[in-house]
Formats: C-alpha cells, sequence, structure tokens
C-alpha cells in the first residue's frame, strides 16, 4: 500500500503532503490490525445469517467487501445494503449465503466459492472479485482464472468490474482487468454492475470519506456506493424473475 500513501499525498499537498501519508501509514497499521480482528466476527454472522428462513436465496461471491470488512457492522456490507434493498422492492423475505471469503482472489473464487454455489438454487447471485489479484497481477492469469469461474456461475449471475483504485500503478492494473471482466461478461451474457465507473466518479473527496481507516476497505459510506451501483441491475434481475413467474 505504500504507492498508495505516495499517490494520496501528492494529490493533497494542500493539506500535509508526505508527512501527512506518514501519519496516515501509522493509522494504516493500526486499522489493520481491528480489521483482521473482524475478519471472524463478519464471517460468523453471515453463517449465522444463512440460518434464516427466506423466500428469496441471495448469494454472493466475493472476497472482504462481500464480508463487510470496514464497515460498522457485517449488514452494512454492500452484500447487506442488497439484501434491505430485495427486500423492500419484493415484500418477501430474504435469506442470504455469503460465500465469500477475506482474501479471496478470482482463484480462491473458482475453488472454494463456486463449489458451495453450485450446490445451491439461488434467485439472485452477484460476483465481485479481483481486487486482491491486483497486488500481483498478471492479466493472463487473470482472464484464464475469470474464464473458467464465469464458465461455472448460472446464466442469470450478476457480475461487477473492479472498483476504481484511484492512483496508478494499481489503477492501471485495474483497467486492464476491468476489460476482461466485460469480454468474458459478453462471451457469457452477463450484465456488468459499473462498480469502477460508479467509485472513480468520488474523487478525491470519495478517498477521504468512503474508506475505512486502512484506505482499502470501504466504510458505510463507501458501501452504500457499492449498492447504488448494482441496484439497477439487482432490480432488472427481479423483474425478469417476476416475468418468468408469472
Amino acid at each position: 500500500m505504500k504507492w498508495f500513501y505516495s499517490a494520496l499525498a501528492t494529490a493533497t499537498v494542500g493539506i500535509g503532503g508526505f508527512a501527512w501519508a506518514r501519519y496516515l501509514q501509522r493509522r494504516q497499521a493500526v486499522w489493520r490490525e481491528r480489521l483482521t480482528n473482524a475478519i471472524p466476527v463478519n464471517s460468523g454472522w453471515w453463517k449465522e445469517y444463512r440460518k434464516r428462513e427466506g423466500e428469496l436465496l441471495y448469494v454472493a461471491i466475493g472476497d472482504s467487501t462481500a464480508q463487510g470488512i470496514g464497515a460498522s457492522r457485517p449488514g452494512r456490507s454492500y452484500v447487506g445494503e442488497l439484501a434491505k434493498h430485495i427486500r423492500e422492492v419484493t415484500g418477501m423475505t430474504v435469506n442470504v449465503a455469503n460465500l465469500g471469503v477475506s482474501g479471496s482472489t478470482v482463484r480462491g473464487a473458482l475453488l472454494q466459492q463456486l463449489p458451495k454455489l453450485r450446490k445451491l438454487t439461488p434467485d439472485i447471485v452477484t460476483v465481485s472479485i479481483g481486487a486482491n489479484n491486483m497486488a500481483d497481477f498478471d492479466a493472463v492469469t487473470f482472464e484464464s482464472d475469470l474464464n473458467r469461474l464465469f464458465e461455472g456461475l448460472p446464466a442469470h449471475a450478476i457480475v461487477a468490474d473492479l472498483p476504481s483504485f484511484y492512483f496508478l500503478p494499481a489503477e492501471k492494473n485495474v483497467i486492464v482487468a476491468n476489460a476482461v471482466v466485460h469480454r468474458l461478461a459478453q462471451k457469457y451474457g452477463f450484465p456488468v454492475v459499473p462498480l469502477h465507473a460508479r467509485t472513480r466518479r468520488q474523487g478525491l473527496w470519495g478517498v477521504t470519506t468512503q474508506f475505512a481507516g486502512d484506505l482499502f476497505h470501504p466504510n458505510d459510506r463507501g458501501y452504500a456506493v457499492w449498492a447504488s451501483a448494482f441496484i439497477p441491475t439487482i432490480d432488472a434481475a427481479l423483474r425478469t424473475r417476476d416475468r418468468g413467474s408469472a
């Protein structure tokens, strides 16, 4: 994450520049420990949620953002916000199988989460994965793994492109990865949630207000932005489902 702080300092020289970046690095270390400790808490919360009864089943494939790391509570993740939205617009109870695993890459989702999905019959499926591939990005491996993951998804799955990383060099990798996401989504007929465009639109204000203290995971505001990117596609999927069951 050092590249992030250097880039952020350059972009914000008016409020302290590199001295501020050093402060953020120290702060980030504290937050990293705090959010690491939250991983088993959030995972346990979602396991309990899975025990609820629900007329609709929403399944999420993802990483720590699906689990809600960085939010004030697990239900404030984009998955929780979408479950709430589905419940409100349909008037039906919603069960959630949150298969997301903190730290997961595309290959992790392929090997660990996809087999669990295949045992379920979901009404809604969202896939948001790949941010953890950016640290050691290899475009060929990314495309191969993502192709195999997409190949195993149900036809009505909803996939998201990667969020903006705002600054180089990671943003350059995100742009390459998102070209792959869009190309493969078109191949399999999946709608793509424009997560990159929605998050990048937030600009520096989003960087400073929509992230937890580690400056990597979204906070409640950030997850609300993520959910807003998903909602139009979720609503379209629900309308399609209603027509199919009529």
